[in-house]
């Protein structure tokens, strides 16, 4: 499989958007989930680390998910996040984590996927019963986000209510959506929402 992010990951942490949505979207995941040091978290599409440095200090564990390998060894270097957080270079969709997790977070991942349904149908099976999601992407856009060119981009962020009727339908409940945080990229603003749910 094609690291989509292998020209990226150097110098990820320096670009302005991903560090203001990280930051954006931890601080509403914190408003918004309680945050125990018994914890087992998965941070799907973990990336450089960025929001995984958000929630490791609150929880016992974060399985950081992504099939970036690039990405995932710019999050092994960073002192903070190591015994904390273990790498998973997979992809769930084919090859599941062994051990079930009390909450799923996710920023700006599920773009990347281009079966919503599947994809939320899997974070229901990774999940404990009673077990939470707290996913970030865009607000649906006009393609303008990314390049016209970008690789690996299945969606235009995401239509909220259609969002959450297939939450609905892939086993959670609770279902709440509010805005994390907005992006200015060429004069233009994207909004990021944050979507919490339970498993039901």
């Amino acid at each position: 499989m094609t690291d989509l992010f292998v020209d990226k990951a150097h110098d990820w942490d320096t670009r302005p958007a991903p560090l203001q949505i990280a930051e954006g979207v931890g601080a509403a995941l914190r408003a918004r989930v309680a945050l125990g040091a018994d914890m087992r978290v998965m941070d799907f599409g973990a990336g450089t680390g960025l929001v995984c440095a958000q929630v490791a200090p609150h929880v016992a564990t974060v399985y950081a998910v992504d099939i970036s390998a690039a990405m995932l060894a710019q999050l092994a270097a960073k002192p903070a996040l190591q015994g904390k957080v273990e790498i998973r270079c997979q992809d769930i969709l084919e090859q599941p984590l062994e051990q079930p997790v009390d909450l799923i977070v996710s920023a700006m991942a599920m773009h990347h996927v281009r079966d919503t349904g599947r994809l939320l149908r899997a974070f229901a099976a990774h999940l404990v019963p009673g077990g939470r999601i707290a996913l970030a992407d865009l607000d649906r856009e006009d393609g303008t986000f990314h390049p016209a060119d970008a690789e690996g981009v299945f969606h235009h962020g995401f239509d909220r209510d259609a969002l959450s009727a297939e939450l609905a339908r892939s086993g959670f409940t609770d279902i709440e959506l509010g805005t994390a945080t907005e992006v200015d990229r060429d004069q233009r603003r994207y909004g990021v929402f944050l979507v919490t749910a339970t498993r039901a």
